[in-house]
């Protein structure tokens, strides 16, 4: 029932209400893991993991219909302008579901700060792998934010990070080709790992929420809508090939239409990995 509270034609006309369903979404599927598995000790193992599946599992019609939709858009528009304007508004849409997911993670993670380390144990091994993977054990144990890096950081980690990007977009691309809407999973997962960064810079106060979200979101808004961009492209080829779509002139205009979408997120992947190497440790260094 709660999967379908909103149609993907009206997510379209008022985007900003998909904020409110994410929030939704990611605070039903904290609760019942805290609720049903935190006293399981076998199952609380996994509490990070089965946050997301539950999350995935309330959004992942809704991503497939929307989806479905932009797909039946390649056939009834022409033009390629008009077609990319049309998709962008269902990328409005998914982008302010995601910030809903952040939002309520960040908050969960700061609200429960003494569970944190159980509800979401594997958000934070990813948080301290990516940002102190010198000192792991100590920053999984601390639950510490590592200090930022400057400006001088170079090109090297511009292509660290924009490789790493792209490899997390040819996953979304596939995981989107093969399972239709499967690429929410890697979405709600960036969600979940941004939403215990944010909430471990905030340093257990919701005072602190604002800056820690304007501190991830500078450069994660960007990257995440290349994410999406991806997933859309990606599954308007798996939803082609369902409705057997992919036949005559049809075909030409379904692949091209994809492959435009591929090319706008790897421009907007390069731009995200600039902001993060030299954006955001300027603003808050």
């Amino acid at each position: 029932m709660i999967e379908m509270l909103m149609k993907p034609k009206k997510a379209e006309r008022r985007p900003w209400e998909m904020f409110f369903i994410g929030l939704f979404y990611a605070s039903v599927s904290f609760l019942l893991v805290w609720w049903f598995f935190s006293k399981d000790s076998v199952l609380r193992e996994g509490s990070g993991l089965l946050m997301v599946i539950f999350t995935v599992m309330c959004c992942l019609p809704f991503m497939y219909y929307i989806i479905k939709l932009e797909e039946g858009k390649d056939i009834e528009i022409d033009d390629s302008g008009r077609l990319i304007k049309e998709h962008s508004k269902a990328l409005y849409a998914l982008m302010w579901m995601f910030l809903g997911f952040v939002v309520a993670f960040s908050v969960w993670y700061i609200v429960f700060p003494d569970t944190a380390g159980q509800n979401f144990n594997f958000q934070i091994k990813t948080f301290c792998a990516i940002n102190s993977p010198l000192h792991y054990s100590k920053c999984i144990d601390n639950h510490g934010v590592p200090l930022a890096t400057g400006a001088v950081t170079g090109m090297y980690n511009f292509f660290a990070i924009f490789s790493n990007n792209i490899y997390v977009l040819m996953f979304t691309i596939l995981f989107s080709l093969i399972f239709g809407a499967g690429a929410i999973f890697i979405l709600v997962w960036n969600a979940s790992v941004i939403g215990a960064a944010i909430g471990i810079f905030a340093n257990k106060s919701l005072i602190n929420l604002p800056s820690g979200l304007f501190r991830y979101m500078i450069h994660g808004i960007p990257e995440i809508s290349a994410y999406f961009v991806g997933a859309l492209a990606g599954g308007i080829i798996s939803v082609a090939v369902i409705r057997k779509d992919l036949q005559g002139e049809q075909t030409w205009k379904i692949l091209q239409d994809s492959l435009l979408l591929i090319i706008i997120a790897i421009t907007i992947l390069v731009v995200a990995a600039l902001m993060e190497i030299y954006l955001t440790p300027l603003l808050f260094n």
